[in-house]
């Protein structure tokens, strides 16, 4: 068969037809992208972990990856399905305490006198607040009500949420059992693109992402542990349920802090004020050194990133990319830190200077 060589016009064609097709393809997997991502993460993640599983067991390939994607999806949706179920409950208390308050009023609390400005406030309250219909009528002064259109859009929310928990678990799945061809095929494209150097940039972001979600993954574990045990023996009413949410929430920067603040509300609400003061000083102490220490370090140890660059990356990917860039950020920061090493003659590579070593 005769080998066809391209024009220079015909292969800028062939490039353009391409691009066109890529941005054409992506365009049309959009709505599905933070789901590919996520997806994509956690088969970088797991990767070495399946790896020596298969080598223990080789006949595992058949049925791990289902088992693992199993794992995965229940280790993610009970604990939401756990915080969701107990915050609808509290919801549906929280509305009938204020349906009987509307009628009867809400008399003002104890605590209310001893603030600043104390006995205006509690002026303010018994016309306002104590009086029947005075809750109600505050409520539909301030525009608060309800419609059904707000319900809608938050069922359309969690809906789309669940299709892409749904599709990252799928693409999970795929990841795993064909993740041996997958890698081949991505090496050898990386190469042909660019080069030694591909290979190794690709390298050095699979490593953030791993560092990354160990990192988050890690801490978040630990911090729900320790102030778990902080909110038990503090009184918090909950305390299981607050750990898991301060586990949860400990991946978005001050996450932590609005579980461990609110379970030291409560406490005021209770009157226990000491107990909600150690809790406010312990969360803060356990929470900064976490953040600002124990998980740049671990992610960090790597990326090869000193403390800032992780710092800017986490912050800088959440608000460029939402959730999914705690891990983007520091990976893509990894991967330019490891091209500027190069070009600066730091490490060894093609784009180094000439005598580099």
């Amino acid at each position: 068969m005769a080998v066809t060589y391209l024009t220079t016009a015909q292969r800028r064609a062939s490039l353009l037809a391409v691009a066109l097709l890529a941005l054409a393809g992506l365009w049309t997997l959009r709505p599905f992208l933070p789901a590919l991502g996520w997806g994509g993460v956690l088969t970088v993640s797991l990767w070495p972990w399946y790896q020596r599983r298969i080598a223990q067991w080789p006949r595992g390939r058949a049925w791990l990856p289902a088992l693992v994607t199993l794992a995965v999806a229940v280790a993610l949706i009970l604990p939401l399905a756990l915080v969701v179920g107990t915050a609808i409950q509290e919801l549906i208390f929280a509305s009938h305490y204020l349906a009987q308050a509307s009628q009867v009023g809400i008399a003002p609390p104890g605590i209310l006198a001893k603030l600043p400005l104390g006995q205006q406030l509690t002026a303010w309250w018994q016309a306002n607040l104590a009086q029947p219909g005075g809750f109600a009528a505050l409520t539909r002064a301030q525009g608060s009500g309800l419609h059904i259109s707000n319900g809608e859009r938050f069922a359309g929310a969690i809906l789309r949420r669940l299709l892409i928990t749904a599709f990252a678990l799928l693409t999970l799945f795929f990841g795993l059992r064909d993740g041996d061809r997958l890698v081949a095929q991505l090496v050898r494209g990386s190469e042909r693109a660019f080069g030694p150097a591909g290979e190794r940039v690709s390298e050095q972001i699979v490593q953030a992402i791993r560092g990354t979600v160990n990192g988050l993954v890690v801490v978040g574990l630990g911090e729900g542990g320790v102030l778990g045990v902080v909110y038990a023996a503090a009184g918090v009413p909950h305390a299981v349920l607050f750990a898991l949410l301060t586990a949860l929430l400990s991946v978005v920067p001050l996450g932590a802090s609005v579980a461990a603040y609110a379970a030291a509300a409560i406490l005021v609400a209770q009157g226990a004020y000491g107990a909600a003061i150690a809790i406010a000083i312990l969360a803060t102490v356990v929470i900064f050194v976490a953040d600002h220490f124990v998980r740049p370090v671990l992610i960090g140890g790597a990326t090869r990133l000193p403390f800032l660059w992780v710092l800017l990356g986490i912050l800088g990917g959440i608000e460029s990319w939402g959730l999914i860039g705690l891990v983007l950020g520091p990976a893509l920061i990894a991967a330019l830190m490891r091209l500027w090493r190069e070009w600066v003659g730091e490490r060894p590579g093609p784009l180094g200077p000439a005598g580099a070593v």
